[in-house]
């Protein structure tokens, strides 16, 4: 019975946690850049397979209740969003593969959103961070004259014009292994090993920006499912608390 109870347990503490994720994703569906985090699970050893290992003995009724499940870090979705016409001529969507790097007090990090400004300084940054300065191909700080962001233009290759000249190129850069991408808040992504983030030849889409990549339809399917399956296993704990509580009240009368 006490068995019962944990696989019960857990499987309440993996769907709370599937649950919290999704509403993260849904909360964010209109954020520009945004990548959606998906829910993993590790299957449990029962314990007697665990028990196996060590002794050779196997308990059939743990074999045919299963071990449960525990919840695994969470990985994110890198395909790319829908990109909206904002008729800004300061935002910028990449084409296919690669992200945006900025840096953030001092350190790189990288990002698939596309929505520049001018500070008071004339650096180009993060409208959604103030203290994120885009780069360029070398990685060095994009300075532009103060003011002069209405006569700026971006083209496909990620050069910034003002009066037919070119004043600067916003970098477009790739990572070896996406997978280790690290959310560090908002939008942006740190990567553990900087020599593996390179220059690439980007293709960007000017006065365009990227949605998130969340599909709300899906997501609050996914939300239903999550909520049913944690209210079964919170409903068998407490049945499983009934039985043990007649079981002590009753049947220790009995006896």
């Amino acid at each position: 019975m006490l068995y019962g109870l944990y696989l019960s347990a857990a499987g309440v503490i993996a769907n709370s946690y599937r649950q919290d994720v999704i509403a993260n994703n849904l909360a964010n569906a209109e954020t520009v850049g945004f990548k959606k985090d998906i829910t993993t699970f590790k299957e449990r050893m029962t314990a007697a397979m665990e028990q196996r290992q060590k002794t050779g003995w196997s308990d059939p009724l743990s074999e045919g209740l299963g071990g449960g499940i525990f919840a695994m870090p969470t990985l994110v979705d890198h395909s790319a969003g829908e990109f909206e016409a904002t008729g800004n001529n300061m935002d910028a969507a990449i084409e296919g593969d690669g992200y945006f790097a900025v840096n953030e007090n001092g350190q790189q990090r990288l990002t698939r959103n596309g929505q520049f400004m001018l500070d008071k300084d004339g650096n180009v940054i993060l409208s959604s961070a103030n203290d994120a300065k885009v780069l360029d191909p070398s990685g060095q700080p994009i300075k532009l004259e103060q003011g002069t962001a209405g006569s700026t233009s971006i083209s496909k290759d990620g050069y910034l014009y003002q009066n037919e000249k070119i004043v600067g190129q916003i970098g477009v850069f790739s990572v070896e292994d996406p997978t280790q991408l690290q959310k560090q808040g908002g939008t942006l992504m740190s990567y553990p090993d900087q020599a593996g983030v390179k220059p690439m030849a980007g293709t960007l889409r000017s006065e365009f920006v990227e949605h998130a990549n969340v599909d709300p339809a899906t997501e609050l399917s996914a939300l239903m499912d999550t909520q049913r399956q944690l209210e079964a296993n919170a409903n068998m704990i407490r049945y499983q608390d009934q039985t043990l509580q007649r079981l002590v009240n009753d049947v220790g009368k009995v006896g």
